[in-house]
This record gives C-alpha cells, sequence and structure tokens, in this order.
C-alpha cells in the first residue's frame, strides 16, 4: 500500500498503541520497556519494506527508495514518540539517538541506487594480514643476505604484528561498495566530542591498513554535524592522508555523487521533526531545551 507521510505515522501510531501496553504488563524497568518498544517497531518496519520490495516489479528505483525513505521516517518519529513516553528524553541520549538514526538512513540510497553500484563485504584482517606478511617475507628472502640475516629481519618484522593481533582488529566499517572499480570504504558519524579518541585511534589503524592495499580501496568520512561542531578529533582524521571528510551538506553532496540521489532536497522536502513528533514529545523536548538536536 502507498500511503504518504501523516498515513505511515498513524499507521506506525496505530500499531504501537496497541502492543506497548502488552510491552509495560510485561516488563516494569523502563529500559526493557524501551528496547521492546524499539524492536516491535523495527519488525513493523523490516515487514514492510520487505512487502514493498516484494510488490516492486512496477515501481522504478527512485519510486522504491522514496517510499522505503518514508516508512522509515515514520517509524523514526513513532520511535520517538514511544521511547519517550515510557523512558521521557534527557539531553545526551536525545543527542545520540537522533545520530544513531542518521547513518540507517544515509545508507538507503547506497542500498537502492540510482547510480550503479555494487555493496561489497569488508575484506577479512586475517587474510590481508597474511597477504602483507607473505610479501615482506618474499622480499626479505629476495635480498642479497646470508640466512641468519634474513632470519633476523623476519624475527623484528614480526615483532609489531604481535602487538596489533592483540587488538583482535576488524576491518569492517558502516559501509562498502564498488563503483567503477573502487573499493569505498565508508563510516558515519554524527559528531566528534571529548570522548572520541579511542575510535579516532581505531578509524585511522583501520584506513591505514585499506591504504596499504593499494590505490583501488578508499576511506571515506560522512559527519552530521558541520565541521565547526566537531572537536580536535575529527582534525587529526581529516589531516591525515587516510580519510577524505565530508560535513553536514558537504556529505549529501558526496552521497549523491555516488548515488544519484539528492538526500539534502529529500530532507528538506519532506522531514519535518518539530511539526512531525506528536504535542507530548515536543513539550518535553521544549522543557528539556532539546529541539536543537532535530537537524539533519
Amino acid at each position: 500500500m502507498k500511503c504518504d507521510k501523516s498515513e505511515w505515522i498513524a499507521f506506525f501510531t496505530k500499531k504501537v498503541c496497541g502492543e506497548k501496553e502488552k510491552i509495560c504488563l510485561r516488563f516494569e524497568d523502563h529500559k526493557d520497556q524501551a528496547r521492546e518498544i524499539n524492536k516491535f517497531i523495527n519488525d513493523v518496519h523490516d515487514g514492510l519494506i520487505q512487502n514493498l520490495k516484494d510488490h516492486s516489479e512496477n515501481m522504478t528505483q527512485i519510486e522504491l527508495l522514496n517510499e522505503t525513505l518514508i516508512i522509515t521516517y515514520a517509524s523514526y518519529i513513532v520511535m520517538l514518540d514511544a521511547r519517550n513516553s515510557v523512558w521521557p528524553y534527557e539531553n545526551m541520549d536525545f543527542a545520540r539517538r537522533i545520530g544513531e538514526l542518521w547513518e540507517p538512513f544515509c545508507k538507503l540510497p547506497f542500498e537502492y541506487p540510482i547510480r550503479k553500484l555494487t555493496i561489497i563485504d569488508p575484506p577479512d584482517f586475517k587474510m590481508v594480514q597474511n597477504t602483507i606478511k607473505k610479501d615482506a617475507t618474499d622480499y626479505i628472502d629476495g635480498l642479497n643476505l646470508d640466512q641468519e640475516t634474513k632470519n633476523e629481519l623476519k624475527r623484528h618484522y614480526s615483532i609489531p604484528w604481535t602487538m596489533v593481533d592483540s587488538g583482535g582488529i576488524k576491518l569492517g566499517l558502516d559501509l562498502h561498495f564498488e563503483q567503477d572499480g573502487i573499493h569505498y570504504n565508508c563510516d558515519f558519524k554524527s559528531g566528534f566530542s571529548s570522548n572520541e579518541k579511542g575510535n579516532t585511534n581505531r578509524l585511522l589503524l583501520v584506513a591505514s591498513i585499506y591504504n596499504s592495499l593499494g590505490e583501488i580501496e578508499r576511506t571515506l568520512l560522512f559527519v552530521r554535524q558541520t565541521e565547526d561542531e566537531n572537536n580536535h578529533y575529527l582534525q587529526t582524521l581529516k589531516n591525515s592522508p587516510y580519510w577524505d571528510v565530508y560535513c553536514a551538506n558537504n556529505s549529501y553532496v558526496a552521497m549523491q555523487n555516488f548515488t544519484g540521489f539528492d538526500m539534502r532536497k529529500w530532507i528538506d522536502e519532506n522531514i519535518d521533526w518539530e511539526n512531525d513528533i506528536s504535542n507530548e514529545l515536543r513539550a518535553h523536548l521544549e522543557e528539556k531545551n532539546l529541539l536543537r538536536y532535530l537537524t539533519w
């Protein structure tokens, strides 16, 4: 069934009203209630999207993407309302949640692209590690040196790998796709705050590994906030030789270049957080001064 935004919001609201009371009777803790309500809404959303795809033979790709975005946004609106009704949002919880929803939403044009691209799996670190080790070992073996010196070089070369192995490195980021022979490895971030040191170091390490694999690999960072809203950790990544960094509207421009879809325009024409949420949630956000976080 094809509905407009208000109809989808009403649909999800009706679904949740019938289920929330049952969930609250089963679970006493507000955190458990919120978790189960979110799970219920996600299950309803996923069922709708699967049904949409199953009956999309007469739809264009852009029509399928548009309908998917509308359904997803409507589910977000009702999810925020329902969560707040059992566990009222505080400052950091709400800011974090708006950021968490941004990543899967931005990935949708990559999953339903207008321009040709292919979603791919990230490489396995062990396979990458073995390839790098083999190349280095072969190089050392080819040097005009005695065997004892070659063995000593290999021993020294193995030392940093021992330290790397202890960290359990995973090369998986938020999105991996191939286009025109290039592998793009992407991470989405709502923003960089004072607790991002560990994540920044991980991103530098992962990107440096991709960089070692050759020119076919590129690492992209999409950041929801404007550049001046982020701290020095973002600048560390931006100034490194490993990451192509895009912030705020520049992120949407870059995404459009890859997917062929203008997400900035779609958001401006369809998303109206402040007026789409319920009166109860809006009043709560106004009281807590949280409306300022409703920006994509």
